[in-house]
């Protein structure tokens, strides 16, 4: 049996760049295993629009779902998690987004340690970027991971970029800088108008093939970690299960061992803010009651399963961004709503995106951006973004609106409002339940009232508001004159997520009772395991959370490089 000295449990957007920087040391042996399988030959992973037919299809998303939610009037969202190697970031929005400084000073102040700052972040971001305009102050030029300008414009998004500078919103030619206040368009993972996953970046199938060291597994699920006999807390592999519930049995489980002659070996956990803690529960590790309640539901059917860790975090504090969908019925101008209804038009933008992959279909979910702050912030940096898009819909996987629109969604940058991750049993084929727990904060309530007022003013009060002809989402009837609680009730109905959960499994300092992992991204209380993904993450960045992620993985790498 081949043991590793690394097992990279969760091939999307950490693990790929973890898979590459540890399999390019040669005295390495790196598994890197995926619950979901390649991206193959199916062409909505590469075409960009392909988000629409992503999210929602079995084939590339784990169909999860929320609890119901009090905040949304007891709705439960569709909760997108890419079911694929380069797991989300081959179905997402392709925003290329860091974040602000003041997001990542705040995690070094939360863990004691300045090299989680922005300043010392920066030369790892740059490190994996192949920017557009080439190396810069703010850029890498050579990295793997290609960043872009977006390959089409609409009349519709300038006018509007145009007009909310009427507004006092600056222009804004780049939102990696540090500090994001005002108006642009977003960059976006895309090269030559294809889709850029962090599998096309960090292990293209020339990159597999010439690293006989790395091995990648797909179709399988990691249920839990395996542990050593003689040593309670020091994790010795993993057992993986076959994804599909279908087929899974105990003749198609394995286990996979870690390397226990190389003192580097280690599991390293990249599975998400869902998956991460899922993995943690099923392996003894979490609070104290919810670990309790998992045993006793398990009964005789799991006997391995006992208490190995009291760790309260795992699980808690989940963040995510809920966005506002406010949408704007708009006339004399185009939107993607009246392409897609006429047939030769449609047919044109795929014969334009098949020669020159130009066009709408290479366009990403949200091609503007705009960073401010609402009325009662008082942040010297934005504390709303803004994605404005020039379509509308009920909700992703439904269809458009059979009129022209614009969205501007807009979303509080830093909630308040904590979440949990817990499972409803020790199957790794249950999904977890998912509670975000949107809107259960004064502060939170406030933010989302003053959204829908600012957008309000931006689509209607500035020149733009000519071209405006009906109120579509809220609606005229939740009027500016009502309070906040009415305000933030229609927030509610009309909140989803914008696909950002964070902050399960959190970096924090040893004084920090509810910190999962230390300034190494240990895992603490277990040996052997460590956690790089949007779980460590102790507050949820100002902005869309791949490239944040990407960068937790690549800080991993270098404390793995220069102290083993």
């Amino acid at each position: 049996m081949t043991r590793f000295t690394n097992i990279i449990i969760g091939g999307g957007t950490a693990g790929c760049l973890l898979a590459n920087r540890l399999a390019s040391d040669p005295t390495r042996r790196v598994l890197l295993v995926e619950g979901g399988g390649t991206n193959g030959y199916y062409p909505w992973f590469h075409v960009p629009i392909g988000y629409l037919y992503c999210i929602g299809n079995p084939r590339a998303d784990w169909m999860y779902r929320t609890a119901p939610c009090d905040g949304l009037h007891g709705r439960s969202l569709l909760y997108p998690r890419g079911k694929v190697l380069g797991g989300c970031s081959a179905i997402n929005g392709m925003i290329y987004m860091r974040g602000q400084s003041d997001d990542y000073n705040q995690w070094a102040a939360a863990v004691k340690d300045k090299t989680w700052s922005w300043d010392e972040m920066l030369p790892l971001f740059k490190r994996h970027e192949c920017h557009h305009a080439g190396a810069t102050e703010f850029h890498g030029g050579n990295g793997e991971l290609h960043v872009s300008k977006q390959r089409l414009n609409w009349d519709l998004l300038d006018r509007f970029q145009d007009s909310v500078q009427e507004a006092g919103i600056p222009l804004s030619t780049d939102f990696n800088e540090g500090n994001n206040n005002g108006v642009g368009y977003f960059e976006v993972t895309q090269r030559r108008g294809l889709r850029w996953s962090s599998r096309s970046a960090f292990i293209p199938k020339n990159f597999i093939r010439s690293h006989s060291n790395l091995v990648v597994k797909c179709n399988r699920t990691a249920d839990h970690l395996v542990y050593y006999p003689s040593f309670h807390n020091r994790v010795a592999g993993i057992r993986l299960v076959d994804s599909d519930r279908a087929i899974a049995s105990a003749e198609t489980s394995e286990e996979i061992l870690l390397d226990s002659s190389d003192s580097r070996s280690e599991v390293i956990l990249c599975a998400g803010a869902i998956g991460t803690p899922a993995i943690l529960l099923r392996s003894g590790i979490g609070p104290e009651k919810e670990l309790e309640r998992l045993r006793m539901q398990s009964g005789s059917h799991n006997a391995h399963f006992q208490s190995r860790a009291i760790i309260p975090g795992v699980g808690q504090n989940l963040q995510d961004h809920l966005q506002i969908r406010t949408v704007f019925e708009i006339s004399g101008l185009n939107s993607l709503n009246s392409i897609a209804r006429q047939p030769f038009r449609a047919i044109s933008a795929g014969l334009e995106y098949m020669v020159k992959q130009t066009g709408p279909l290479s366009m990403a979910p949200s091609q503007l951006g705009l960073f401010t702050n609402t009325s009662s912030s008082n942040k010297a940096s934005p504390n709303v973004e803004f994605h404005v898009q020039p379509l509308s819909l009920d909700a992703f996987g439904s269809p458009l609106h059979n009129f022209p629109a614009i969205t501007v969604s807009v979303c509080n940058l830093n909630p308040t409002s904590r979440g949990s991750v817990t499972l409803p049993s020790l199957s790794p084929h249950d999904a977890p339940i998912i509670q975000p727990n949107y809107l259960s904060t004064d502060e939170d309530r406030l933010v989302s009232a003053e959204s829908i007022l600012l957008a309000r003013r931006l689509a209607r009060e500035t020149s733009f508001g000519r071209h405006v002809t009906r109120e579509h989402f809220p609606g005229e009837e939740y009027r500016s004159s009502l309070g906040v609680e009415e305000l933030a009730k229609a927030a509610g109905r009309i909140g989803t997520t914008i696909f950002h959960p964070s902050g399960t499994c959190k970096l924090g300092s040893d004084e920090d009772p509810t910190s999962v992992v230390d300034s190494q991204l240990r895992l603490r209380g277990i040996e052997g395991v460590r956690i790089a993904d949007a779980s460590v993450m102790p507050t949820i960045t100002s902005g869309n959370t791949n490239a944040p992620t990407l960068v937790i993985a690549e800080k991993l790498a270098h404390m793995i490089k220069t102290t083993q």
